[in-house]
């Protein structure tokens, strides 16, 4: 007879305060059906479900796939900045203070 449930974690961390909560689940369910049964969501209830990034093991994915045993759900906290754009104006300001050519963006 096949075992009917799965052991999975779910993840969730702040700067202040982190969780990892492992428990099992009836094996079939959504990624965010482990999470609503997790409870994580009244530990942390800034997180909202319909727009927070989740994934499954540092990859992307979607609330309806389908966890496999000992898969670790993670929940992503929107960035505070852009990265590009955090580059383009450290790049910019090298070029004022004369750290970088003006043309090519290369060393002066």
């Amino acid at each position: 007879m096949q075992d009917t449930t799965i052991t999975i974690e779910v993840a969730y961390g702040t700067p202040q305060k982190q969780a990892l909560l492992e428990f099992e689940v009836a094996q079939g369910v959504t990624v965010e059906q482990a999470i609503l049964s997790s409870g994580i969501l009244s530990q942390f209830p800034e997180i909202k479900l319909s727009t927070s990034k989740v994934g499954i093991w540092n990859r992307t994915c979607k609330t309806s796939d389908v966890p496999k045993d000992g898969d670790r759900i993670e929940i992503y906290r929107p960035l505070i900045a852009d990265p590009k754009e955090v580059r383009r104006r450290r790049a910019e300001k090298a070029k004022e203070e004369g750290r970088a050519n003006k043309v090519t963006g290369g060393r002066a």
